[in-house]
């Protein structure tokens, strides 16, 4: 990385040369050291999946169908009822890995569609539509990013002081990204920002990646502590906060990195608009509130352990390490997609994205 557009571009899921692996750069060693991992095998593919060294809502999706892709691939029978026992088999497996961001089990579902749909097709050409499809996936992700960034950007002025939560920048999707990308789609047009990032616990995405995007793409980023969010709104340095996405329920209510619906509550306090911006896929219209996504927890040694040369607690102390929170729709001043932005009521303004996305008029700019 280091031009605007290296960053913004950056291949961080791919499919290898003959699709029999997927190739992601992990994450977990970023900023320091970059390496890309070759997975193989179902295992290696949850366990990327689980240990975060690929994340983001819309990277997850993405090496899940691709990961789905090559797993099936490596299946030897002919017959459609053992390939599809052997594929469910696969995506149930991977679909376990983490719960609370929907692109999982959204890629996994799709991906399954096509088996079910080309039931009457040979098991080889089921592969081939399963190649397909997964390229498909994140070829749209591409589009989607784009989409997202022009409706962001519209919000913003040249100039605003921007805050952010955790990492929804290219390194969590295929370009752009979600969040950060109308920050980088306004630089690339001469506009100044200046972001205040925060560190965001547990696993400091925001230090780790999202402060390594910004800077390496010219973009003017200060790094602050979770618990500093509330000094810079008062200092009047941020005009608008815009943060990613995990899953969205059908009345608005938001998942995101652990700390988000502070970081929301502060803006409401202080009059500062607050921004959830992400993909339709990661709207589950299936879920009808916050209190219904299921929050994935994670073990207490990312706080007590992780990134320190001793432990900075006893190992007796006791440690809830949830890795999301739920914003509470009355704290969103609106939800930015690829077909537009949802304001409140949400229940009515998300039905109308999707009507949206049924005639296809993504954003064209």
């Amino acid at each position: 990385m280091g031009t605007l557009r290296e960053v913004t571009h950056v291949d961080n899921v791919k499919l290898n040369e003959g699709a029999t692996a997927v190739v992601i750069l992990d994450q977990t060693k970023l900023p320091n050291v970059t390496e890309y991992l070759t997975l193989e095998t179902a295992e290696d593919i949850y366990d990327a999946i689980f240990e975060l060294k690929v994340r983001g809502a819309p990277a997850i999706g993405i090496c899940a169908a691709y990961g789905i892709c090559v797993l099936a691939r490596k299946i030897r029978s002919e017959d459609y009822d053992s390939f599809y026992r052997e594929f469910k088999k696969n995506k149930e497996y991977l679909d376990s890995s983490r719960p609370t961001a929907v692109n999982l089990s959204w890629a996994l579902n799709r991906m399954e569609g096509v088996v079910l749909a080309n039931r009457e097709k040979t098991v080889s050409e089921i592969k081939d539509a399963l190649l397909q499809e997964s390229r498909k996936i994140q070829e749209e992700d591409m589009r989607m990013c784009r989409a997202i960034s022009e409706y962001g950007l519209s919000l913003l002025h040249d100039g605003d002081g921007i805050l952010t939560h955790c990492n929804a920048g290219p390194l969590a999707t295929s370009r752009y990204g979600t969040a950060l990308g109308p920050i980088f789609l306004g630089k690339e047009r001469g506009m100044e920002f200046h972001v205040y990032a925060d560190e965001t616990r547990p696993l400091l995405q925001g230090a780790r990646l999202t402060s390594y995007e910004l800077q390496k793409g010219g973009v003017d980023v200060t790094l602050i502590c979770d618990n500093m969010a509330s000094i810079v709104m008062k200092n009047g340095w941020i005009q608008a906060c815009l943060v990613g996405c995990d899953r969205i329920a059908a009345n608005g209510d938001a998942a995101n990195k652990i700390g988000t619906s502070g970081v929301a509550i502060l803006a409401k306090y202080y009059g500062i608009p607050f921004y959830v911006l992400g993909p339709t896929s990661t709207i589950d219209m299936n879920c009808p509130a916050g209190d219904d996504i299921k929050i994935e927890l994670r073990n207490p040694d990312e706080i007590k352990k992780k990134f320190y040369e001793q432990p900075m607690t006893p190992e007796e102390v006791a440690c809830y390490n949830p890795a999301f929170d739920v914003t509470d729709h009355t704290l969103i001043t609106g939800i930015v997609t690829e077909y537009g932005i949802a304001r409140a009521p949400y229940a009515e303004s998300l039905r109308e994205i999707f009507q949206k996305k049924e005639k296809g008029s993504l954003h064209n700019q």
